[in-house]
C-alpha cells in the first residue's frame, strides 16, 4: 500500500470513530417526574361535610385564606387507575373526598370561609404545586329538624317538626327550614314549603299541591341563607330521614249550606224548587237530594244520578203534605258529605 493510500485509510477510520462516540455535555439533574396539579377542584357543603371532587389526586389541603403550603393536610387518598381497553381513549380518572368540617371552625360571620386545594404526589411524595383553590363558607348550620312527621288531612299533607331556637343572626344571614317532596318512583325533589327559624320550636305546614291516591316521600333540612349583593348563598344542613305518605282521599266534601224550599202550583202542576249555596271544593262532582215526609225519620234519596248544579225541582209532591229536604255533596272518589240542615215546605 502506498503512503497516500495509508493516509486515506487512517482519515476514514478516524471519521467513523468520531461519529460513533456521543457528544459529552454538562451533567443533567435526575427527573423528579412531578405530576401536574389538577385544575378542576369542586367543593360543596352539606352540614359539617365538605364534599370535594377533582381529577385524580391524593393529598387534600385545608386552611384559612390563600394556601401557600400544605403542612397539615385534611386527608390523603389513593385512587387506582385501570388501564384503558385496546383502542379506547384513556378516561380521566376521577377522585373525591369528604372532609368532616370541625365544629369549632363554624362561624356566625357570614363572610368567613376556609380554603381547600389538592396536590398530586409522585412515588416519592413530591408535588408540583397546588390545584385551583376553592373557598367554602363557614357559616353555622342548624341541626336537622327533630320529630319530623306527616299525616293526611282534607287540606293536603300536614307536616310538622321540632326545631332549635336560633340565635339572632347578622342582618345579612337567615336560618330557614325547608321541606322537600318527591313522588314515588321519581328522584326529582320539589320544595313543598319553608319556614323561618327563630324563637319558635314547633312548626306546622300543609302541602296542598298533591294528587290524591299517590305515594310521596318527604324530608326536611335546615338552610343557612347568606344575602349578598350578587345572589344569595345557601348552605344546606343535614337532612331528616325520609317519611312515606300515601295520599288517600277519604275526606268528604263540605256540607252544603243555605238550603231553601219554595212551593209553586197555582195554575200548573205543583212542584217544590230547592236551591242552596254551591260547594267550592275542587274535587266536587255533584249533589244528592234527600226528602222525608212529616212523621218519617229516614229520608229517601230523590235523584238517580248526581245533580251537577246547586238546584233541584221536586215534581212528585201531593196536596196537604209537608216535606223536609236535605242535600249532601259528593266528590270524584265517591266520598259523600253529611246532609245539610233541613228545609221544609207545605203543599196546600
Amino acid at each position: 500500500m502506498t503512503r497516500m493510500a495509508r493516509r486515506f485509510a487512517l482519515a476514514v477510520s478516524a471519521t467513523f470513530m468520531l461519529a460513533a462516540c456521543a457528544t459529552i455535555g454538562p451533567p443533567q439533574p435526575p427527573s423528579l417526574e412531578l405530576p401536574k396539579p389538577p385544575m378542576d377542584l369542586r367543593a360543596s357543603r352539606k352540614g359539617e361535610r365538605v364534599n370535594l371532587a377533582w381529577t385524580i389526586s391524593t393529598l387534600i389541603c385545608r386552611g384559612p385564606g390563600e394556601l401557600s403550603s400544605c403542612d397539615a393536610p385534611a386527608g390523603k387518598i389513593t385512587t387506582p387507575i385501570s388501564p384503558p381497553k385496546a383502542g379506547a381513549a384513556a378516561p380521566k380518572p376521577q377522585a373525591s373526598y369528604t372532609d368532616a368540617l370541625p365544629s369549632k371552625l363554624e362561624s356566625d360571620d357570614p363572610s368567613a370561609f376556609i380554603t381547600y386545594a389538592v396536590q398530586v404526589l409522585n412515588r416519592d411524595g413530591r408535588a408540583a404545586g397546588f390545584s385551583n383553590q376553592v373557598h367554602v363558607p363557614l357559616a353555622r348550620t342548624l341541626s336537622p329538624p327533630r320529630d319530623f312527621r306527616a299525616r293526611v288531612a282534607k287540606e293536603g299533607v300536614v307536616l310538622s317538626w321540632m326545631g332549635e331556637i336560633a340565635a339572632v343572626p347578622p342582618a345579612d344571614m337567615q336560618y330557614v327550614y325547608r321541606v322537600y317532596r318527591r313522588a314515588d318512583g321519581s328522584s326529582e325533589r320539589v320544595m313543598a314549603g319553608d319556614a323561618a327559624a327563630g324563637v319558635e320550636t314547633g312548626f306546622t305546614m300543609i302541602d296542598a299541591n298533591i294528587e290524591w291516591q299517590k305515594t310521596y316521600y318527604y324530608r326536611a333540612e335546615a338552610v343557612t341563607v347568606i344575602h349578598r349583593s350578587s345572589s344569595p348563598l345557601e348552605i344546606e344542613g343535614d337532612d331528616t330521614a325520609e317519611i312515606k305518605v300515601f295520599a288517600d282521599d277519604v275526606f268528604p266534601p263540605t256540607v252544603p249550606a243555605a238550603l231553601q224550599a219554595v212551593y209553586s202550583g197555582p195554575g200548573q202542576k205543583p212542584f217544590i224548587d230547592l236551591v242552596w249555596a254551591p260547594v267550592t271544593d275542587a274535587d266536587l262532582t255533584g249533589y244528592n237530594v234527600y226528602r222525608r215526609e212529616e212523621g218519617e225519620t229516614n229520608p229517601v234519596k230523590l235523584n238517580a244520578d248526581l245533580i251537577k248544579a246547586p238546584a233541584y225541582r221536586d215534581e212528585n209532591v201531593a196536596a196537604h203534605k209537608k216535606y223536609f229536604y236535605s242535600v249532601a255533596a259528593v266528590d270524584v272518589r265517591g266520598n259523600e258529605s253529611a246532609k245539610s240542615e233541613e228545609a221544609n215546605e207545605v203543599v196546600p
